[in-house]
C-alpha cells in the first residue's frame, strides 16, 4: 500500500520543519518546499527516506506546475498540503515601499491561490484531499505597522474561504490556523530573553493541531481554529 503524501509549502527551521517531521512520523511521504534548498536538504537527510526537499518559488506559475508534476511521479497522489509560505514586511504607510507590500501579497495570497490550482484537479477526481492554511491574527485587523502585512493575510483567509465554500462539497477539507502569538525559535528567543515560555507558540503543538485537521470527519469539519498560547493578551 502506498503511503499517503503531504506537500509542506514553505519549510524553514520553525512551523514548517514541525509540519515535515509529524507527517513524516505518521506514515506520509513529505514533499519539503522552500525558495532555497539549504534547510530543507539537511532536514530531509535527518528526516529520512520519506521526505524530499524542492525548490519552489510559489509566486511563479509555471515553476510551481513543474514542481508539483515532479512530486506526482516521484512521490505519487498528493492528499495534504500545508500552505505555510509567508512573507512579512513591518512598517507604517510612510515606510513600507510598494515592491515590499506587492511582494507580500505575492508569497502570501497569490501563492496559495497558484498552489491550490496545482492540486485541485486531482483532489477533484479522487473525491478527497486536504489544503491547511497557516494564516495569522493580522489577517483580522490591521496594525499601524503592518500596512503590507494585515492586508496580504486579510486576503489570503478570505481567498482560503471562498475555496473552502466551493471544495468542501467535493470532499476536500480546506481549512486555516490562525497563529495569534510569536513561534518559539531560537533566533526570536535571542531577541526576547525576557519571555518566558507561555509567550511563545510551539512549533510541535501547532504541528499537532494541523494533523489533527487532516483527520477530521467530513461530519464535522472545522474551517478556522487559532492556536495561540496561554499567555497570549487577546
Amino acid at each position: 500500500m502506498k503511503k499517503p503524501v503531504c506537500v509542506v509549502v514553505g519549510v524553514g527551521p520553525g512551523n514548517g520543519a514541525a509540519f515535515s517531521s509529524r507527517f513524516v512520523k505518521e506514515g506520509y511521504r513529505v514533499a519539503l518546499l522552500a525558495r532555497s534548498s539549504k534547510f530543507t536538504n539537511q532536514l530531509a537527510r535527518e528526516l529520512g527516506e520519506n521526505s524530499k526537499a524542492y525548490v519552489c518559488d510559489v509566486s511563479n506559475v509555471h515553476t510551481v506546475q513543474d514542481v508539483f508534476k515532479q512530486i506526482y511521479e516521484e512521490l505519487g497522489e498528493i492528499d495534504t498540503v500545508i500552505y505555510n509560505a509567508g512573507s512579512g514586511a513591518w512598517g507604517n504607510i510612510d515606510e513600507i515601499k510598494p515592491e515590499a507590500f506587492e511582494i507580500n501579497w505575492r508569497i502570501n495570497t497569490l501563492g496559495l491561490f497558484i498552489v491550490s490550482r496545482a492540486v485541485i484537479p486531482r483532489m477533484k477526481k479522487r473525491g478527497q484531499g486536504k489544503i491547511i492554511v497557516v494564516g495569522a491574527t493580522a489577517s483580522r485587523r490591521g496594525g499601524a505597522n503592518t500596512v503590507a502585512f494585515a492586508p496580504a493575510k486579510a486576503a489570503q483567509r478570505s481567498l482560503t474561504e471562498s475555496m473552502a465554500k466551493y471544495l468542501w462539497p467535493y470532499g476536500i477539507h480546506v481549512a486555516l490556523i490562525i497563529i495569534d502569538g510569536v513561534v518559539d525559535l531560537p533566533r526570536i528567543r535571542e531577541h526576547m530573553p525576557d519571555k518566558s515560555d507561555n509567550f511563545f507558540v510551539k512549533p510541535t503543538d501547532v504541528a499537532n493541531t494541523a494533523f489533527w485537521l487532516t483527520q477530521q470527519p467530513s461530519s464535522a469539519w472545522a474551517f478556522e481554529v487559532e492556536a495561540r498560547p496561554f499567555g497570549e493578551i487577546w
